[in-house]
């Protein structure tokens, strides 16, 4: 009688049948979005990469990527779109992380200025950019400043070596402040006795910062490298508004390059070079989480 009882309750009930059959369905239409409009997609992108082009579906293995490398105009692009990323993601992170830091502390008006970094946020793409030509153009507001100021003679920003400094000004203005909001609610997590205990056995606020602080950020820390990394390459959007389909040199991207590839129907070329991209996305990220695990795995365990 005892056995027949254990096995009634280790036998699962048709209701927990019921509740996982009723998972898998809501979960499907999902999956079938995901399917249709991001895994088949990206599918027919590798496939394309191998291709000669895809009506005569010649399989060419990896010449598509050599005639890649062998590019002008995908080299000049590669290069920009990394230095972006390598000065205006780090900048992200250390300014948003000290930002943060510094509204942590005691000092007046912290709301107010967590709505100042705040506003970026709610103002639209086309405003943006009509903000950013009417002061940085040739004839704009500050080469009026500096030249009524400082007399230096007029620079035309969006066409000159200074370029690049003009679209990382304008990727921390926009991203700067979510990433402080982040950054902040990571430092209210922080164990406060700890920090007290440390404060008291004489350790200093480097040491602080160094030791405990940054171990215990590690993952927001990753989190908001990851974002800002994505949020530099969705920056085209605004570099295009300002400069069209062919900028200055210094800041034609890569996804210029893809957009004027796409226009030219060079669908093999179009998907290595996606390909490409993904590939070093994929391998930077990977490496960051590896030395998020390593720097910060303890923390969290």
């Amino acid at each position: 009688m005892k056995k027949k009882i254990r096995e009634e309750k280790i036998r699962p009930s048709k209701l927990t049948d019921t509740n996982t059959v009723f998972a898998r369905l809501s979960l499907l239409p999902s999956f079938l979005g995901v399917s249709v409009f991001f895994i088949i997609p990206f599918i027919i992108i590798i496939w394309y990469s191998f291709l000669d082009n895809p009506i005569n579906k010649e399989f060419v293995f990896f010449k598509n990527y050599e005639i890649l490398f062998k590019n002008n105009a995908f080299l000049t692009a590669a290069k920009n779109t990394l230095l972006l990323s390598a000065v205006a993601v780090p900048l992200a992170v250390v300014l948003s992380l000290g930002l943060a830091s510094l509204l942590d502390s005691k000092i007046p008006c912290k709301s107010l200025f967590r709505t100042f970094f705040l506003c970026p946020m709610m103002v639209p793409v086309a405003s943006v950019v009509l903000i950013w030509q009417v002061v940085f153009h040739y004839h704009g507001t500050l080469n009026a400043v500096l030249g009524e100021w400082f007399q230096a003679a007029p620079v035309d920003w969006m066409k000159s070596s200074k370029c690049m400094i003009v679209v990382v000004l304008l990727f921390l203005w926009k991203n700067l402040g979510y990433n402080m909001i982040l950054f902040l609610a990571a430092l209210n997590n922080i164990p406060k006795d700890l920090l007290e205990v440390a404060e008291l056995e004489g350790a200093g606020r480097l040491y602080r910062l160094l030791h405990i602080k940054l171990r215990y950020l590690s993952p927001t820390i990753l989190f908001v490298t990851i974002l800002s990394l994505i949020n530099s390459f969705k920056l085209f959007r605004e570099v295009y508004l300002l400069t069209g389909d062919y900028p200055f040199e210094d800041l034609y991207l890569l996804q210029h390059f893809m957009n004027n590839t796409f226009r030219s129907l060079d669908y093999q070329k179009l998907s290595a070079a996606a390909m490409i991209m993904s590939l070093v996305m994929v391998v930077i990220i990977g490496a960051m989480f590896i030395a998020e695990n390593k720097f910060g795995g303890d923390v969290e365990e």
